[in-house]
């Protein structure tokens, strides 16, 4: 996922109708294999937070578990970003090890705990908007096989990537809610101001990576022209529907 970048829904229409499949097939093909798409977290929480976020000041020092590009945005906010396994989360932010952590959303996160450790629980998931999820086979061994083994893998796989981001959704609120009752923790948004910082960073961090390399260019060049577009239409469909039906 791309921090500040497209949604579940957006990425898919890139990836299987708007070209992005191409690309990604032709990064693995040196390797000998074959992506497919196989599950999406749709928009994630921001986070769990023993530390206040008022102001990007706050972001400063903040020892926080987070990986990918997210954790390279952070850090040039002036964060300190930690990577922790899984199973040692829960343990090292309620010891102080780390001030936050980000996960995934309250489905999972209520699983994990979180909850029971934590003061803040933030939002939105700017680090991971779309996270998806991928399957992997080996080309030569795929390609061997007849048409309707291949056929039934790719099934296997789009309907894994239906049926995970469906899961989520179905799932997130209902788990909220349930946060929400058995908890003290406070629900919020992120500051605006710490939004906007955070996306600037995120275009610098961005820039910076693709600077020097062509494949890196070339992928992030199809990915902002197809964003550009899905922004523009979302404008005046899902966006002006959503506000709509807040009004």
């Amino acid at each position: 996922s791309v921090p500040f970048g497209m949604n579940a829904q957006q990425m898919n229409a890139w990836i299987m109708a708007g070209g992005g499949i191409s690309l990604w097939e032709e990064l693995y093909a040196p390797f000998n294999l074959i992506p497919m798409l196989a599950g999406n977290t749709g928009v994630q929480m921001g986070g769990w937070f023993n530390r206040e976020i008022n102001s990007l000041d706050d972001i400063k020092g903040l020892k926080m578990r987070m990986p990918g590009l997210g954790a390279k945005v952070l850090s040039k906010a002036g964060g300190s970003p930690k990577l922790v396994a899984g199973g040692e989360i829960y343990t090292n932010l309620e010891r102080g090890v780390i001030d936050a952590t980000e996960w995934i959303g309250p489905y999972h996160d209520y699983i994990m705990g979180f909850h029971e450790i934590a003061d803040y629980y933030y939002y939105p998931g700017w680090h991971e908007a779309g996270t998806c999820i991928e399957g992997v086979v080996n080309k030569a061994k795929f390609e061997a096989l007849p048409a309707d083994l291949q056929a039934i893998i790719r099934f296997a796989m789009a309907y894994q990537n239906s049926w995970t981001l469906s899961e989520f959704e179905s799932r997130n609120q209902a788990y909220l809610d349930k946060i929400k009752a058995e908890s003290d923790v406070s629900v919020r948004p992120y500051p605006k101001e710490v939004i906007q910082a955070l996306r600037q960073f995120t275009r610098e961090t961005l820039d910076e990576m693709v600077a020097n390399d062509e494949k890196s260019q070339k992928v992030y060049a199809a990915f902002n022209e197809f964003r550009n577009t899905m922004t523009s239409w979302s404008a005046i469909t899902e966006k002006i529907y959503y506000d709509q039906l807040q009004s």
